[in-house]
């Protein structure tokens, strides 16, 4: 697969590549947005369900692209991950504030996304965590963390590109980490793709609609 990625979809064909046979009942969770397109070629290669999974990073104030942690949805249940020392930077109310803000969207996209879909139902199931790559990883980590109190059987990191000390860190908490390409200068996760556009809700709704459409159930 040449690198830069063309685009997501280019990026989900090498992740399933890497990834290779997983048995078990398998459930692919794309990270919304950006984690869903990637998500589809995996599960598609696996004969999988597709799912969408909402998580939220905790913005520092002015810069919100820097994490003082995350947020993540299974169910009715919320798991927040929190960035230290950033965190410790920012006054309890004003981080309690940032975090309502970010819960009120996660729950805004679960509506969009999911309409009259079930529940996740993530018990005994082996679970694959996509998104389009990681960097600080305090967003998969909220993922992980919130998965794994729903009791699954194994949780998979799957991802085209990431830093190496955010793909270590996930190690630790998952079952294994799949990142297929590790670059030696890591900025940021859109210098791994020629096309990096802002994926829509009218995306998301597409690839998830498309891939129930193909499941034998569907």
């Amino acid at each position: 697969m040449r690198r830069p990625y063309p685009d997501r979809a280019a990026a989900g064909t090498a992740v399933a590549e890497e990834l290779g046979p997983v048995t078990g009942p398998v459930l692919v969770l794309g990270l919304a947005r950006g984690g869903v397109p990637v998500a589809a070629p995996v599960a598609d290669a696996l004969d999988a369900d597709l799912d969408v999974l909402i998580v939220r990073k905790l913005g520092f104030p002015g810069q919100p692209e820097l994490a003082m942690g995350a947020i993540a949805g299974v169910g009715d249940v919320l798991h927040v991950v929190r960035n230290e020392p950033i965190a410790a930077e920012v006054d309890p109310d004003t981080l309690e504030a940032v975090r309502r803000r970010e819960v009120d969207e996660l729950r805004r996209r679960e509506r969009e996304y999911r309409g009259d879909r079930p529940p996740i139902d993530v018990r005994d199931r082996v679970v694959i965590l996509v998104d389009d790559g990681l960097a600080t990883g305090s967003t998969m980590r909220a993922a992980v963390e919130a998965v794994r109190r729903q009791r699954p059987a194994r949780v998979i990191v799957a991802v085209p590109v990431g830093g190496i000390d955010s793909c270590r860190r996930l190690s630790r908490i998952a079952d294994q980490v799949v990142c297929v390409w590790i670059p030696r200068y890591f900025g940021a996760v859109g210098q791994a793709y020629r096309d990096f556009s802002p994926v829509s809700d009218d995306e998301v709704r597409r690839v998830l609609a498309e891939s129930t459409a193909r499941r034998p159930d569907g």
